[in-house]
């Protein structure tokens, strides 16, 4: 018995016995305000829409139903959505816009002609389409970011839809928007030259060299109808064993540098982890994040330096999943949100997939699901200048990755409010962790500002009435330059913090 009991005690403080068990070390956050990244661009917090199967149509667009306003979309939907903020808005596609052809989706909507999708076998009647995705953005209050059919398109069919857009009038298509009722133009600047071109899964994929050339035409055409655009090239989405991926993004930089404004990043970073969704796993995610990014930007870096250009190329993370509806996905978002924070100085938009993902459905209306929480927390309180934080803890280690920090951690020094914002991950299913903050420049007032992100279930959906997360505030008060803080298992925790 006595044996027994000596090797509980011996489980218990090494952590491999489940509870609310402490960390045996005092982890430590170090965050100095000389140590800048760079200003946070607010696109970050933007999202991506596709009308695969309920996305769009029941969830968003629905003229039937009881929530719908004139328009046929959602009060239910818009009035949650508009509380995140989202920047910009990046429709119509995704796989689907390969084979899409943009007029199908203009004029009046009982002519509109039913296709069959070919990127997700579905017939497609074209009820959403430009005017509409334009007035979806308006409702929300997000930028336009249009992605052009890169597959089957044509460049003369890419030309076409900027000027319908763009051009104010006097032209066939500018005139076919004012009949359609709207006068003014919708002024978009941002545009996508095709989605995943690489990937065999889309339309009419294409070579890297052939995208390449199809892709410089475009810009070069869709230049003469407007020179104030942002082109985002389309990055490589294929991650294949053999890292083809970096060899597509490496070409394409090197011959569209000076044309571009972006190059995309997809990645759907459980891939990495093949059928494994442990959550260890789940909490390892950041760590593909930040590699993807980092081996993009060196690509950037050595396009620009070999081409000689002036014109800086940024990443748009412009499709990437939260996670899915429950706490562990909540926590999935706030790493890939982490990341974003952490490259400032070249991650410039990120867009996730989908904009329905950040919404519950019910019979009763949408509600306020997992990844609404954690978005919220994000996008309302994280912008200003991204700090580079040094942060020591304990690690963990799967099968994918080794020595990941149980603390994923980013802050944000906010000159406007005149506040720090610090967001932490516990990674840890069991343990929650001692820290240490120290603030090693910087004057502070005594009282902090904290909410804490958990939930009782790691996988559990949550409903409308039995949420899967749930946001928890209070005030803490220190002395000094640091804040002494046990950040509980599986949790967010944002910290603000005044500054005198």
């Amino acid at each position: 018995m006595k044996k027994n009991r000596i090797l509980i005690v011996l489980f218990v403080l090494s952590g491999l016995l489940p509870g609310k068990l402490i960390s045996q070390e005092p982890a430590l956050i170090k965050i100095d305000f000389d140590r800048k990244i760079s200003v946070i661009d607010p696109n970050i917090y933007s999202a991506f829409v596709e009308p695969i199967r309920t996305v769009v149509y029941g969830t968003i667009y629905d003229p039937s139903s009881p929530f719908a306003d004139e328009n046929g979309f959602r009060k239910d939907f818009t009035g949650l959505i508009r509380e995140l903020n989202i920047r910009t808005l990046r429709w119509p596609g995704g796989n689907y816009v390969a084979s899409y052809y943009w007029e199908d989706g203009i004029g009046p909507k009982d002519k509109r002609p039913a296709r069959l999708d070919l990127a997700w076998n579905q017939i497609e009647r074209n009820q959403m389409g430009t005017d509409e995705y334009v007035k979806l953005s308006e409702l929300i209050g997000a930028e336009n970011f249009v992605c052009v059919n890169g597959g089957t398109g044509t460049l003369q069919e890419a030309t076409n839809w900027l000027e319908y857009c763009n051009y104010a009038k006097g032209t066939y298509y500018s005139d076919l928007r004012i009949k359609n009722g709207n006068e003014k133009p919708f002024g978009i600047k941002y545009w996508a030259l095709g989605n995943e071109v690489d990937g065999p899964w889309q339309m009419a994929q294409k070579s890297v060299e052939d995208y390449v050339q199809w892709a410089l035409e475009a810009q070069k055409m869709m230049n003469i109808v407007d020179k104030n655009l942002r082109f985002i090239a389309s990055g490589a989405s294929n991650y294949k064993p053999d890292n083809g991926w970096i060899d597509w993004n490496d070409y394409l930089l090197q011959h569209m540098a000076g044309k571009i404004d972006y190059i995309s990043v997809h990645r759907y970073a459980t891939e990495a982890l093949g059928t494994d969704r442990s959550f260890s796993g789940m909490m390892s995610l950041g760590i593909d994040i930040d590699r993807k990014i980092e081996m993009v930007q060196a690509l950037i870096e050595k396009a620009t330096m070999k081409t000689g250009t002036k014109r800086p190329i940024w990443i748009s993370f412009d499709e990437y999943s939260g996670g899915g509806d429950n706490l562990t996905g909540s926590l999935v978002l706030a790493q890939h949100l982490n990341s974003f924070i952490r490259h400032a100085d070249i991650v410039k938009m990120a867009n996730i997939t989908m904009l329905s993902s950040l919404i519950g459905n019910s019979p009763e209306g949408h509600y306020k699901n997992a990844t609404f929480h954690t978005f919220n927390l994000y996008s309302n309180k994280c912008t200003g200048t991204a700090l580079d934080v040094h942060t020591s803890c304990e690690k963990l280690s799967n099968s994918v990755f080794s020595d990941v920090p149980y603390l994923d951690v980013t802050a944000v020094l906010n000159d406007t409010d005149k506040v720090l914002v610090v967001n932490v991950v516990n990674r840890h299913e069991t343990n929650a962790i001692t820290t240490e903050i120290l603030m090693q420049s910087g004057s502070f007032q005594g009282t902090a500002q904290v909410s804490e992100l958990n939930g009782k279930n790691l996988t559990a959906r949550g409903t409308k009435t039995e949420p899967a997360v749930t946001v928890t505030s209070k005030e803490i008060k220190f002395k000094g330059n640091t804040i002494s803080y046990s950040f509980p298992a599986h949790s967010l925790t944002q910290i603000i913090i005044p500054i005198k």
